[in-house]
């Protein structure tokens, strides 16, 4: 209704241009002073943007235009009071909504009689201000006033620093009571616009259709049911009591609410609640994040990310996913599926198996294993009608044909069909993986895949899993790895926390217990710090696995600050189809410092890091150990390095550029040291001194080098005299290659301290 019609009620002020009498400088009672024949307003009768309006200088901190009439205020009865105002020049002012409300003559006081504040920031920028003024106090009312005020003066306020000058079009006072009484209940039903919700008619045209007449306010879709044919997308908030069906190809996208807990609402069911969600969230770029709001998912069959989307082949727009839980619950679904087949490799074409037999069993993602085959290697792809297969990684010792197996685990979140995702996200997440599933098998391609501040809990084959580039540059930061072999001996673990095939993983702060391995990193630029992984059993004198994999020669890498406990590092080429050294980089370019390397209940033949060549030539060419702890708690072990040379040795007559300094060994026979300064002292005068350095060298290497000899004391003759005699040297001497022959022109004996190296500097 309309009460300035059905009432008669004179609701709307007359023009500036009428009279200035009826206009006030103050509160709008009549009494107070008028602005007719005021030196600072003047009537402007043709604005570009009002026609007819009301200059004013503004001269007061405060000043007022407030219409002397009377409005009525009727008991649900609700005004808007808007006025067009825009700065010409001077200081900027503040507009507002002002109002006086009366009963009999009377002020009636303590209630809001200003509306918000509108800010002129732009000269000739024309803005509206108003407030809505009402008797009930509900949401969106801005001057509430209840039922005691029988009137009002409304008019316009401006604040802030004199002299400015401002133009106003004529104040509007407007009946919105049919209206607004509709957005005071912040809601606009579906089914006045069409809606059915009988479940089987298309209601998909009502929904857009309440949505627009909303305008930003709340969208109500009451008890029922209603199916959703078309794709249907709504900018307003949207409360569900009825609940929505869709085709499994229509995509439900809820802007301002977006969240899972509406999805809930929306679908009733939350595993169909979080698919529609994620249908949304990859079709539209307006929502960086998709808020489980604190939910577990039970979650019965693997995800597949790809799948549930159904029309994209990539992501590259920021996207995350928090706060919430995936659950993997018992049942056949989660089972691996494992081929056996006949396939034959050639180095010629290092990424390939041909002649796959059962190929079409076969799935993409399969891990693959056989004689030759190093560790995380997958189906990246494959070509059912050539039989061929495409690997994740080549092969370092697999030429001919032999039987393979390939093992396909089952994943909670799947990307892996995706083409490319880049730049995704998941935040404050619990995988509980349950000893079920797998928790994150990553996309075939893309970068930045990121995980911060989650919980991998008892994956049962693989934590996060890449079987292509999909993790390059990924990070992993602040996250919780707990194996799901936690009871198991070292030697019967099969899990794996991460494996990498790019480059540029950030791997901080996190940390693994009781992995099989925790990382498997191909790739280089790697950087892994803060972490603590730890790997050990109850067993006695037990075995002890890898914790760290580097599978690349010339790494780039830095390991820094981790607690690296009951494990080692183990550095080999497996994933290289040309293992033996040629015309490349060897393995290089890693940093070890700051470490802590601890081991309980392990062998006296243990080692913290074990170079493994896979061919012959390989040498260490850039190997950096410094500043770490190296403690064994209940055996005491050989050495903290060594070479596994179960299939090559390294060519220690090429190291280079390796350093072992300022590292703590505690209850380790023999320290490693390179360069090492070690002192020698003969009692008995002797011309050729034949010192060893064997044991202190990194890897048991040759010694090399010797950068310097410094005399303690004084060198004497065979008859006690000092003498100060040349000394020359002949290293890389003895049967091991580990001793010098310091040469002097007479026999000596004394104290030198010599410092020698198992590498050339460059």
């Amino acid at each position: 209704m309309n009460k300035a019609v059905t009432e008669s009620l004179q609701l709307m002020p007359p023009a500036f241009d009428e009279d200035l009498r009826d206009w006030s400088q103050g509160n709008g009672t009549p009494p107070t002073a008028d602005w007719h024949n005021k030196s600072n307003a003047a009537i402007v009768p043709s604005d570009g943007d009002f026609g007819s309006c009301l200059e004013i200088l503004k001269q007061s901190a405060l000043t007022r235009v407030r219409y002397k009439g009377e409005t009525p205020i009727l008991p649900g009865c609700y005004l808007r009071v808007s006025v067009r105002i825009k700065a010409m020049s001077g200081n900027l002012p503040t507009a507002r909504i002002g109002g006086w409300a009366g009963a009999s003559g009377t002020h009636v006081s303590y209630l809001i009689e200003q509306g918000p504040v509108t800010a002129l920031t732009t000269y000739g920028e024309v803005v509206e201000v108003s407030a809505i003024v009402g008797t009930g106090t509900r949401g969106g009312v801005d001057m509430p006033w209840g039922l005691q005020p029988l009137y009002g003066h409304f008019g316009l306020d401006l604040e802030g620093a004199t002299g400015g000058v401002v133009r106003i079009e004529n104040i509007r006072i407007d009946d919105v009571t049919h209206v607004f009484q509709r957005d005071m209940m912040d809601w606009v039903d579906v089914r006045d616009f069409g809606a059915i919700g009988d479940g089987s008619t298309d209601d998909s045209a009502a929904f857009e259709a309440a949505d627009t007449a909303a305008n930003g306010q709340r969208v109500l879709v009451p008890k029922g049911t209603y199916f959703l044919g078309d794709h249907v997308t709504m900018s307003s908030e949207v409360r569900f009591s009825g609940q929505v069906i869709m085709p499994d190809d229509k995509r439900l996208h809820i802007l301002r609410n977006f969240n899972l807990d509406t999805y809930y609402d929306a679908f009733g069911d939350e595993m169909l609640a979080f698919q529609k969600a994620v249908q949304a969230f990859f079709n539209s770029n307006e929502h960086e994040a998709l808020d489980l709001c604190g939910r577990s998912l039970k979650v019965t069959s693997p995800l597949d990310m790809h799948a549930i989307v159904g029309n994209q082949t990539d992501s590259t727009i920021r996207k995350v996913i928090r706060n919430g839980q995936f659950n993997a619950w018992a049942g056949s679904d989660w089972d691996p599926e494992t081929v056996t087949s006949s396939a034959t490799y050639s180095t010629s074409s290092p990424l390939e198996l041909t002649n796959v037999s059962n190929i079409s069993q076969i799935q993409i993602g399969s891990l693959v294993q056989a004689n030759g085959v190093g560790r995380e290697v997958y189906v990246r792809d494959k070509n059912n009608a050539s039989g061929r297969i495409t690997l994740s990684q080549p092969l370092y010792d697999a030429a001919g044909t032999q039987t393979y197996t390939f093992t396909r685990f089952k994943y909670l979140i799947d990307f892996m069909s995706f083409d490319r995702v880049a730049k995704f996200i998941f935040q404050e997440v619990d995988f509980r993986c349950n000893g079920v599933a797998s928790a994150i098998m990553l996309a075939t391609d893309g970068d930045i895949f990121h995980c911060r501040d989650c919980d991998f809990t008892k994956p049962k084959d693989r934590a996060i899993t890449s079987i292509g580039w999909g993790c390059q540059g990924m990070l992993v930061d602040r996250c919780n790895f707990i194996s799901s072999e936690l009871h198991q001996d070292v030697a019967t673990r099969e899990s794996i926390g991460i494996n990498v095939n790019a480059n540029d993983a950030k791997i901080r702060n996190s940390r693994a217990v009781r992995f099989k391995h925790f990382l498997v990193l191909h790739g280089s630029g790697h950087v892994i710090i803060g972490n603590h992984w730890f790997q050990g059993d109850s067993a006695g004198t037990a075995l002890r696995t890898a914790g760290l994999i580097f599978t690349e020669l010339n790494l780039k890498t830095t390991v820094t600050g981790n607690y690296i406990d009951n494990s080692f590092i183990e550095w080999s080429n497996e994933h290289d189809a040309f293992p033996d050294f040629s015309a490349e980089y060897s393995f290089g370019g890693l940093t070890l410092s700051d470490n802590i390397f601890t081991l309980n209940n392990g062998s006296t033949l243990f080692s913290f890091l074990s170079i493994k060549p896979n061919g012959p030539g390989h040498f260490v060419h850039g190997l950096s150990v410094t500043n770490n702890v190296f403690r064994s708690l209940d055996v005491r072990i050989d050495r903290v390095e060594k070479v596994d040379d179960s299939i090559a040795t390294l060519d220690a007559g090429r190291m280079r550029n390796v350093t072992f300094d300022g590292n703590t060994f505690n209850n380790v026979d023999q320290i490693t040291v390179n360069p090492v300064t070690l002192t020698f002292e003969r009692t008995a005068t002797e011309k050729n001194w034949v010192l060893e350095f064997a044991g202190y060298l990194p890897f048991e290497g040759d010694l090399r080098r010797i950068e310097g000899a410094v005399v303690e004391g004084f060198l004497r003759n065979t008859s006690n005299n000092e003498v100060f005699p040349m000394m020359s040297f002949n290293f890389n001497y003895g049967p091991d290659r580990s001793q010098c022959r310091m040469n002097f022109p007479d026999p000596v004996k004394g104290k030198v301290h010599v410092t020698g190296r198992m590498d050339n500097p460059i």
